[in-house]
């Protein structure tokens, strides 16, 4: 079934609570469409009342995959930031002072010593320490 045909039926998944010293400091919602399972997600920063970037169910390429992108620059958070992530190429990340860099992805996974990344799909319903 072409999933972008379908008229999707969201239905709440399960989380990843993302976790500084065992404390919650945000989270990913993932949804799944009842029809097609295709993921979709949310982030949600603790103690940010701001409205995310996307609202509604946010838009995957196919050969795309959910991630977080966690940056060992910053604080708090804007430490990490949910990203969509290709096999290989790169994603753009606002870092210290605002300056937007490109990273590169290898494999579905940040490759640069100051950054690292993990998928969403790999960690559903699971706390993942950064």
């Amino acid at each position: 079934m072409d999933t972008e045909s379908c008229n999707h039926q969201p239905v709440y998944f399960g989380v990843v609570n993302i976790n500084i010293d065992e404390r919650t400091i945000g989270s990913v919602d993932v949804w799944r469409c009842a029809v097609c399972k295709k993921r979709f997600c949310e982030e949600k920063q603790l103690g940010i009342e701001e409205l995310a970037d996307l609202v509604g169910m946010p838009k995957i390429d196919p050969d795309a995959k959910w991630a977080v992108c966690v940056c060992k620059l910053q604080q708090g958070k804007y430490r990490w930031k949910l990203v969509k992530v290709k096999e290989n190429g790169e994603i753009k990340h606002e870092c210290i002072d605002e300056q937007m860099i490109s990273l590169p992805v290898k494999d579905f996974k940040i490759a640069d010593d100051k950054h690292w990344s993990f998928l969403v799909d790999d960690n559903v319903n699971k706390a993942v320490e950064i």
